[in-house]
């Protein structure tokens, strides 16, 4: 997973708020990497309405568009 590239949320591995919920099925654009505790590294994706958070690479697919 690069920098800029499109993906989409496909699952979440674990609980989450109400506002990461609601980004299931959404796409959008890598922004950059977090580094997670445990568990490796994260990738920070930014959406269309300016809401940005972290996911495992694993919870998202590319978008091919």
């Amino acid at each position: 997973m690069e920098i800029g590239k499109t993906v989409r949320v496909r699952r979440l591995r674990d609980r989450a708020p109400v506002n990461v919920i609601g980004c299931l099925g959404k796409t959008g654009v890598i922004q950059g990497y977090k580094m997670v505790d445990g568990s490796g590294v994260g990738v920070v994706v930014k959406f269309e309405d300016k809401f940005a958070t972290w996911f495992f690479e694993d919870e998202l697919e590319p978008v091919n568009a």
